[in-house]
């Protein structure tokens, strides 16, 4: 039994058996296969033919090398099909020891068969060598001398090429199959059908809690599954053990600090497998399958990946609590009534823009804004991108980006909170500030009664209010201390629309947009509508 255990980040540490093949955990695609020697055998143009050793119809191999070294040990790296014309052989060789030992250091090298070559050393394949490969269980194949050792390494890269795309052809459909399973209702135990269906065994879901919350495709015996449960153990972070339907498995066999993200093992010819899920949510990934062929790792990995993001957070607890705060705002709920779903009863809004021009922030651009300023709750539109924070949470600048920042309000001052980030976004792109805040200082406008004040605010901007453009553009310029230029920066705009605002603006309110005191009213005024 051998197991194996794949762990990240930084550089990969593995523990694994004896074996001399690139590991294909360390890699994103499937490896080359190897190849069938039966497939080799069967090329009617090589004409290749089996004279000693077993007939095993699972000896495969992974390259084909030539050698004439009398010790061809120190250059094989094992799986090779090792070809020879028999120059090494000395003359007297088939009355002493020479081919046993010869063919011994094959085998102990990892050598998959041996081809000899007939003419122009040799007539005939060495009795001697025959009943060698016989013994120490050698596959040896006859080399006819029309056929040259370059045609049979040419045909084999042919055949491994041909397994390659079959098998990369495999994982691709497996792949869609996957992502199709993941979009069904019912996802998680969706994807698990097809896991199980296209390694041909079974997949099984464990929880945070070692549980099993879904399985897939028919079970192994009792061994395996309970050795499944044990595997599953291992990468679970802080070891905790998984049971399975025979009741708690074995305690798996102790590995060192850190905890490894997958991990293999063999029991009774069942290939095991284990993936944590990414997330940190505790959730294990369990395959067993009676064979393991190169893209079988590449599939389950990409079925981990969905699993991963199906019970991560937003099947957790503040997913779902985003949820249904949405449901219920969207049924009447009052905001101050959802507030506590999102976690926290006082909030800040920020509006950002990109700090370059050029095409409006993606999804993929608006999600690392948030995961930055450390909240999912956020909105893109109209080029801008508002994101909703904790109060507690400080927001800062962030690289790349110009933002607004509002002040820390309870929930039924939210619309409010958006109107000071949008504010604080046109100020800050009209100064190329990375970040201006709204003042949360107390000022004159707060000695008067906010009923009042937005009373008064109502019947001063009645003349503009059906005409939210003038209003805007009056309140922009009104902050910028009435420059042409800046306000045209903030909002996007040519600075001879501007003019033509403004001045409508000071004829619809009859008033003389260059007295201090005018504009003084009409900022109060602004600031209450």
């Amino acid at each position: 039994m051998t197991l194996k255990c794949t762990f990240h980040p930084l550089q990969p540490i593995r523990m694994e058996g004896t074996s001399t093949m690139p590991d294909a955990s360390a890699t994103s695609v499937p490896p080359t296969p190897p190849i069938p020697l039966s497939a080799l055998l069967a090329r009617e143009d090589l004409g290749l033919r089996r004279i000693a050793g077993p007939s095993d119809p699972d000896t495969v191999i992974h390259w084909a090398h030539t050698s004439e070294m009398a010790d061809p040990y120190p250059y094989l790296l094992g799986g090779e099909l090792l070809l020879t014309a028999g120059v090494h052989i000395p003359e007297a060789a088939g009355s002493g020891t020479y081919f046993d030992d010869y063919v011994a250091r094959i085998v102990a090298a990892g050598g998959a068969a041996l081809g000899f070559g007939l003419a122009p050393v040799h007539d005939t394949v060495p009795r001697a060598l025959v009943a060698a490969c016989d013994t120490y269980g050698l596959p040896l194949l006859e080399v006819p001398p029309q056929t040259t050792f370059s045609g049979v390494a040419r045909a084999v890269w042919q055949l491994m090429a041909q397994a390659r795309l079959a098998e990369l052809r495999r994982v691709t459909e497996a792949q869609q199959s996957l992502a199709a399973a993941a979009a069904r209702p019912d996802p998680a135990a969706a994807v698990l059908r097809q896991l199980a269906q296209r390694v041909s065994g079974w997949a099984v879901l464990y929880g945070p809690e070692g549980a099993e919350l879904a399985r897939a495709g028919r079970p192994p015996e009792a061994g395996p599954v309970t050795a499944l449960g044990a595997l599953a153990g291992v990468v679970h972070p802080g070891g905790t053990q998984a049971t399975g339907p025979q009741g708690p498995a074995p305690t798996p066999t102790p590995v060192p600090a850190p905890t490894p993200s997958s991990a293999t093992d063999t029991v009774g010819g069942t290939h095991l497998a284990a993936y944590a899920l990414g997330g940190g949510q505790g959730f294990v990934l369990g395959v067993a399958a009676p064979r393991r062929d190169p893209g079988d790792h590449t599939i389950a990995s990409v079925a981990a990946v969905l699993l991963s993001l199906l019970t991560g957070e937003q099947q957790s607890g503040s997913g779902a609590a985003r949820s249904a705060a949405l449901v219920r705002l969207l049924l009447g709920a009052a905001p101050e009534d959802v507030a506590p779903l999102l976690g926290g009863d006082r909030w800040t809004v920020v509006h950002a823009r990109p700090a370059a021009d050029g095409p409006a922030p993606d999804a993929v651009a608006a999600s690392a804004l948030g995961a930055a300023l450390g909240s999912a709750l956020i909105d893109t539109g109209e080029g801008v991108v508002r994101v909703l924070i904790p109060g507690h949470r400080e927001p800062t600048a962030q690289e790349g980006w110009i933002c607004g920042v509002s002040a820390a309000v309870g929930p039924h001052e939210w619309a409010s909170a958006d109107g000071q980030a949008a504010r604080a976004l046109a100020r800050a792109r009209a100064t190329r500030t990375p970040l201006v805040r709204h003042g949360e200082r107390p000022a004159l406008a707060d000695l008067v009664p906010s009923a009042d004040a937005e009373a008064h605010a109502r019947a001063l901007l009645a003349p503009i209010a059906a005409t939210p453009a003038l209003t805007e553009t009056l309140r922009t310029w009104l902050s910028l201390h009435g420059s042409w230029d800046r306000t045209a920066v903030a909002l996007s705009v040519h600075r001879n629309t501007v003019r033509q605002r403004i001045a409508r603006c000071g004829t619809l309110l009859e008033a003389d947009l260059d007295d201090a005191d005018v504009r003084m009213e009409l900022w109060f005024a602004l600031r209450d509508a």
